[in-house]
């Protein structure tokens, strides 16, 4: 099971045989104030530049998200897309729930890229996402994340989870969509308000992967909200969310790439941690 993204010319191809690939998070106006701030004043210089420090920290996609108040998505999304693409040539994810600047951003894409492949963030089980995204997905040959979630919200067990990715799943092959190109997200919640909140979702990926077989994404970050050390809480998890399926998680790549990397090491997912010490070396390098 191979999902293919590409930029302008870079290709990245997830799947269970091969390293994790990472997913930088850090272009979000919907988190980030800054970058929020700069939007509203016409600047994606700020964009542009978090972009160039997460590819040299290891990205191997990047998120896009420029959804904040007072920002029209329908103007701005597409920009932003154009300026990252044109700068940094790996794929990128286009995070947004308006599905005209969707629309405008992968046809933005699509003319900068011709031959590239995105992925968009996110379809989930809503009739409305399904209907609304996944044709534009089959039509620019996009790839989807599949939110394990529908109109009752987030479910509460790993069998109703799985059984909304099964209908992500169908409801794309009916859109035109391949079963490799749908990335799914079991979906993290806190362990402080459920305790039983981080075994649901790691056993709801290992349903996935061993039913479905497609590839499948995380953000680790809820699970530890409300708790302190924060970010030991997110590696464990982590750590427990790869060996069940997880192969390309969304993360801070500055912070989690070295402890994703040692995790492949362990898994065997990088064999003899060629790319562990490849990687090293190349710190040491840029340290001398």
């Amino acid at each position: 099971m191979e999902t293919i993204l590409r930029g302008r010319e870079t290709a990245v191809i997830i799947s269970p045989d091969r390293p994790t690939v990472l997913i930088g998070e850090k272009i979000s106006a919907a988190a980030r104030r800054d970058l929020a701030d700069a939007l509203r004043n016409g600047d994606l210089d700020p964009l542009v530049e978090e972009a160039e420090d997460q590819v040299a920290a290891g990205a191997d996609v990047l998120e896009v998200n420029v959804g904040a108040p007072d920002v029209d998505e329908v103007v701005w999304l597409p920009k932003a897309v154009c300026r990252i693409l044109e700068t940094v040539d790996v794929p990128l994810s286009i995070d947004t729930a308006d599905f005209e600047a969707l629309d405008a951003a992968l046809e933005a894409y699509k003319e900068l890229a011709p031959e590239g492949k995105p992925l968009i963030n996110s379809v989930n089980g809503e009739e409305r996402y399904l209907e609304g995204i996944l044709p534009l997905a089959a039509e620019y040959g996009a790839a989807v994340i599949g939110m394990a979630l529908d109109d009752g919200g987030i479910p509460q067990t790993p069998e109703a989870r799985l059984a909304v990715a099964q209908k992500i799943v169908t409801r794309a092959k009916e859109a035109g969509v391949r079963r490799d190109d749908v990335i799914v997200d079991c979906m993290a919640l806190s362990v402080s308000t459920d305790p039983r909140a981080g075994r649901v979702t790691l056993e709801a990926i290992r349903r996935v992967r061993d039913e479905l077989g497609v590839n499948m994404t995380l953000g680790p970050g809820n699970v530890s909200f409300g708790l302190p050390e924060r970010e030991k809480l997110d590696w464990a998890f982590m750590a427990m969310a790869i060996q069940n399926g997880v192969n390309c998680p969304i993360v801070n790549v500055s912070q989690d790439r070295w402890f994703i990397m040692s995790v492949d090491v362990i898994l065997g997912k990088d064999e003899q941690g060629l790319r562990f010490i490849e990687t090293y070396r190349e710190r040491d390098e840029e340290a001398s």
